[in-house]
């Protein structure tokens, strides 16, 4: 046991889909909802959170509460699955066609990493960057610079303290609250792809994303 698991968030309307089951819709001609689940198969533990369909033996699946109930309420309700023993945690969304294991293990590395590095430097005093603090944790941040919030790794503890915190702003409850609302006062550790291939962070919103998609798989 590592101590390593993955929360995959397969809920949402897909409202710019039409309302389709998006996690189901099939990239490569796989579902991309097997797609993350194989990029984190090196995982002590894989939960769904959402409708999921059929999924591999060994993948838990639950439901947040209430049903529909956002983001990070699917978090909470995948967090409360995991063993004692989880260290990290992978927070991914389930439309991330391109994601592979090379690059959540990137990010794994990059939480585990003591001082900072040269992803940090550019980003020296950004709210909630890393400021020669340990960060709680890692995620990639696309050519613009924006944080992508759903292809993270978290320290478990870190997740836990943040839920927590969130919840006690809002009353105790999650419903509808942002990711966001997640890293406020955590230090981060932002990394650009540096790998070959496609970025792994690219979510399927559109159907425009899908054609773009299909098209780095072929």
């Amino acid at each position: 046991m590592t101590g390593y698991a993955a929360i995959v968030l397969a809920g949402g309307a897909a409202r710019r889909m039409g309302g389709v089951d998006k996690p189901a819709r099939a990239i490569g001609g796989r579902p991309m909802l097997h797609r993350v689940l194989a990029a984190v198969a090196d995982a002590d533990q894989r939960i769904v959170v959402g409708p999921a369909g059929p999924v591999s033996q060994g993948v838990r699946t639950t439901r947040e509460e209430p049903p529909g109930g956002g983001p990070v309420a699917a978090t909470a309700a995948g967090l409360a699955l995991l063993d004692s023993g989880t260290t990290t945690v992978a927070l991914l969304a389930a439309d991330l066609p391109l994601l592979t294991t090379a690059a959540v293990a990137e990010l794994r590395r990059a939480l585990a990493a003591p001082s900072a590095g040269p992803a940090d430097a550019r980003t020296a005093g950004r709210p909630g960057v890393l400021d020669g603090q340990p960060p709680a944790l890692a995620c990639y941040v696309d050519g613009d610079g924006r944080r992508q919030h759903l292809c993270a790794v978290w320290r478990f503890p870190a997740l836990r303290a943040a839920l927590d915190r969130l919840a006690a702003t809002r009353g105790g409850s999650l419903d509808g609250a942002p990711v966001r609302g997640l890293l406020a006062g955590v230090a981060v550790r932002e990394m650009s792809w540096s790998g070959s291939g496609p970025p792994p962070w690219f979510d399927c919103d559109t159907d425009e994303d899908v054609r773009r998609a299909e098209e780095w798989t072929r």
